[in-house]
């Protein structure tokens, strides 16, 4: 008989789409007194919680009103996103608390210091959870639920919830994505009809490209929290430090026909730098979410699936820094209501279920307090024990020839608080040279031991084959940074520690110039400087061949890819020239150089054919339905953020009746482009433009538009398999994202900028590219055993076994360039910068002879 009954209640839960099921009652605990001074969510917000889909500022509005009436409740906003939302951060707990808010938390951050941690008493200590919602706007139910837990956590009456506060502290961020929610809110609401319309197929279901999930440059902030590229990680990481909580939780959705998911994840799928008390109290934490569920009849499941892998996701971030992290799945009604195998959804549901885990999270955190706070005490002790016991004492790492990289790859270590310090002198270490000011040094024996070496290692041995997200992310791989395990450490090489990482002083030596400005395209922001130069209106070249001269620090040597800008004949005066050069040198970090004379001392001279004449990029790229939304965010955000530089988005289904004759290069990432007239394309790329084919969009160029010959993916061989080994077979053959070593030319102009003959790229799909055969024509191609860090299957291994990474075929009087990896993979793959922005610069300056 009570199997009967848990089953009508389940029915009902997905069935119901009442205004019965909206009341505060069908969400909050019956049991439970509430304060009638605190202000109801639809009193503020004008609607019932799962009523219509909430939006940003209805969010805030009413998280600020919430403060304002309750002596339980700090509010703060922590930052803005990219369109100006406010992020906010609610703190709450007792008022007795709230009065020694400051107190509290220096002690809990003395719990993380193993200098201080030890004599501690965590007897009457609170326990510090950050719930966190929607870092997926598309899965707004973690948002919606956050209304109710916020007025539950401020209006709840008795003696439980007054225990709760007293021995937790909360801090709730009601939304985790402020753009990507408000953006999905606007969809679901404007196409809710009176009477709710259940059909999948229904527009309200299918939402516009590139959809609610991402954040304004489309990317997927659950991917950050490691690299930390994006505004609302920044902000919100700062705030982890400052608090560096026991628990976090992270609401997400999935798939309409599935039910309920929280961690543990898959076993074997775990990070082996997780501490094994992590998944234990991951595992404990886990029945009480079960216990909860259970009372409302909610279906779920465990350790299938999801993973705690990768620690750029906010539900793993935290299982390295002492914590531990939930990741929350409910199966989604994607608008307001949505018919499944399991019946009808509702959105009422899905909030119901996100607000239920909420609670015991609360519960789960009350009761394990003791054990979570000897866990994170000890998580960081243990970190310096085994820093101790490591034979690696620190990494040396920066890049003499390139300031601007290596401030930002400092810049994400301190948002990490890892300790860095400065390098005394001069060192070799696996016959490298690092020199004092421009390389440094991170010791291992600290706190962040893990996380320093998760940044650093490479990773080659893995208990499993399947990956919920990327199987590799060595940082400095990423950064194309020279870097270097230390055995030991002593004050002959350490020197003082870094108080903040410094951006570099650009100058111009020799001051102002009637004759000429060199700068070298070493630095990372050498093309935000040309733009702008050119931009301007001002004639730049570019030496396509080594040259040396004499400047005011005496005789230099040039290479290839430094730019000339003549101090006459131009469209402005010479101090208008000087001006311009002076500041965009100080901007951006660029040391150039004033010349007297175009004689040089050795190899070509400045009034050389050698020096190509630029034109300023004139960018679009292909956007749209069939498109990958994060590769083309990417683009415009490294674009638009770092370098100034305006791209236009062409949508697909617009493009052809597009006039492209005013673009010089059009760039295609990938994705699917069945609708888009091939011909306009070959055509435009005749007449002299530049085409950038990335990844998957070389497979629809190879197919009637330019001769690139591609190798077809084989699966590994099996000669004996189980059907229940189906999946995991096949997922093995994946690509789902590691490292690769290319030798790569220096001489040609999509390299210039690079020193050393080896580059690593990050490669997460199954395009294999022959290499072309004109030798001039591969430019970058995979050694014969390229992997780097990261799993890939046997199959996989042997297609790219000296492929070609780049090739650039010549079609008329343009260029064809196709690259077969993510060269600005999350916004963190510094090291392919340089090599997008020469396709944008340099794409006229490769000889035709070269690419036939």
């Amino acid at each position: 008989m009570r199997k009967k009954i848990t089953f009508i209640l389940i029915v009902f839960c997905f069935t119901s789409i009442t205004a019965y099921s909206q009341e505060l009652k069908y969400y909050l605990p019956d049991s439970i007194t509430y304060n009638p001074a605190i202000p109801t969510p639809e009193s503020v917000i004008g609607h019932k919680v799962g009523q219509w889909h909430i939006t940003h500022d209805k969010l805030v509005y009413y998280m600020r009103e919430l403060a304002k009436s309750s002596d339980r409740i700090k509010i703060e906003q922590t930052g803005k996103t990219y369109e100006d939302r406010p992020q906010l951060l609610l703190t709450i707990t007792s008022p007795k608390n709230h009065a020694n808010l400051e107190q509290i938390r220096q002690q809990h951050l003395d719990l993380c210091n193993p200098a201080k941690s030890a004599s501690l008493n965590i007897d009457n200590m609170p326990v510090v959870i950050w719930q966190g919602y929607s870092i997926h706007g598309n899965e707004p139910s973690g948002s919606n639920a956050a209304l109710l837990y916020a007025y539950y956590l401020a209006a709840a009456q008795g003696r439980q919830i007054e225990e709760a506060l007293e021995n937790t502290i909360i801090l709730l961020d009601p939304s985790f994505n402020p753009d990507g929610l408000n953006r999905f809110a606007h969809w679901a609401n404007m196409h809710k009809s009176k009477h709710l319309v259940t059909d999948p197929q229904s527009r309200e279901f299918s939402e516009v490209w590139p959809g609610g999930r991402f954040n304004h440059y489309w990317f997927d902030l659950n991917r950050d929290w490691l690299p930390a590229q994006h505004l609302e990680s920044q902000n919100r990481l700062k705030k982890f430090h400052e608090w560096k909580p026991n628990v976090l939780t992270d609401h997400h959705e999935m798939g309409s026909n599935s039910t309920f998911f929280f961690q543990p994840g898959v076993p074997s799928r775990t990070n082996p730098l997780t501490p094994a008390k992590n998944q234990e109290l991951t595992g404990k934490i886990g029945k009480f979410h079960a216990a909860f569920l259970d009372r409302i009849g909610s279906l779920y499941y465990t350790k299938e699936g999801f993973d705690d892998f990768y620690y750029g996701k906010g539900s793993t971030y935290p299982d390295i820094q002492g914590a531990v992290g939930i990741l929350f799945e409910q199966g989604s009604s994607r608008g307001h209501a949505q018919e499944t195998i399991h019946g009808v959804l509702t959105f009422p549901f899905t909030i119901r279920n996100q607000f239920t885990t909420s609670l015991s999270t609360l519960e789960a955190a009350k009761n394990l307090r003791k054990e979570l706070l000897n866990y994170q005490r000890e998580s960081f002790q243990t970190a310096v024990q085994q820093a101790n016991a490591s034979p690696i004492k620190g990494y040396i790492v920066g890049d003499r020839n390139d300031r601007a990289k290596t401030y930002h790859f400092l810049e994400m270590l301190e948002r990490h608080q890892i300790e860095i310090y400065e390098l005394k002198g001069k060192i070799t270490v696996d016959n490298q040279e690092f020199e004092s000011g421009s390389a440094f040094i991170i010791p291992t024996n600290q706190p962040q031991y893990r996380l320093i070496t998760t940044i650093f290692q490479k990773e080659l041995k893995f208990k499993d084959s399947l990956f919920y997200d990327v199987s590799a992310w060595t940082m400095p791989l990423a950064f194309n940074l020279p870097y270097a395990e230390l055995k030991s450490l002593n004050n002959t090489i350490l020197g003082n520690k870094l108080s903040q990482a410094i951006f570099p002083m650009g100058e111009v030596v020799g001051g102002r110039s009637e004759y000429a400005y060199l700068f070298e395209w070493d630095e990372y922001y050498a093309p935000k400087m040309l733009y702008a130069v050119l931009n301007s209106g001002l004639i730049a070249k570019v030496a396509t061949d080594p040259f040396e001269i004499v400047t005011a620090n005496g005789n230099m040597k040039f290479d290839y890819g430094t730019i000339m800008i003549p101090a006459k004949n131009q469209a402005k005066s010479e101090d208008e020239i000087y001006q311009l050069i002076e500041n965009q040198a100080k901007t951006n970090g660029i040391k150039a150089y004033a010349v007297k004379t175009g004689l040089v001392s050795d190899g070509i001279d400045l009034g050389s054919n050698s020096f190509s004449i630029l034109e300023a990029p004139k960018v679009a790229m292909l956007v749209g339905a069939g498109v990958a939304a994060s590769d083309a965010g990417e683009i415009w955000h490294l674009a638009d953020q770092r370098f100034g530089l305006p791209i236009t988005m062409i949508d697909v289904n617009n493009f052809n009746g597009a006039n492209i004759d005013k673009y010089n290069t059009l760039i295609m990432v990938s994705g699917s482009y069945g609708s888009v007239n091939k011909d306009k394309i070959k055509n435009w790329v005749q007449n002299g433009g530049s085409l950038v084919l990335f990844e998957t969009a070389i497979e629809w160029g190879a197919n009637g538009l330019v001769n690139i010959n591609l190798k077809k993916s084989k699966a590994d061989s099996l000669k004996v398999a189980s059907y229940a080994d189906l999946e995991n077979n096949l997922g093995a053959q994946e690509m789902g994202g590691s490292i690769f070593q290319a030798k790569v030319d220096l001489t040609h102009p999509l390299l210039y900028g690079y020193n050393t003959s080896n580059l690593s790229f990050f490669k997460a799909n199954s395009v294999y590219m022959q290499r072309n055969s004109n030798p001039y024509s591969t430019p970058a191609q995979y050694t014969a055993n390229p992997l780097q860090s990261g799993y890939i299957s046997k199959a996989n291994a042997e297609m790219m076994r000296n492929v070609a990474a780049i090739n650039v075929n010549a079609l008329g009087r343009g260029r064809v360039i196709s690259i077969d990896n993510d060269l600005n993979f999350r916004a963190f793959w510094f090291g392919g910068t340089k090599l997008f922005m020469n396709t944008l610069f340099f794409g006229k300056v490769i000889d035709a002879r070269s690419a036939r």
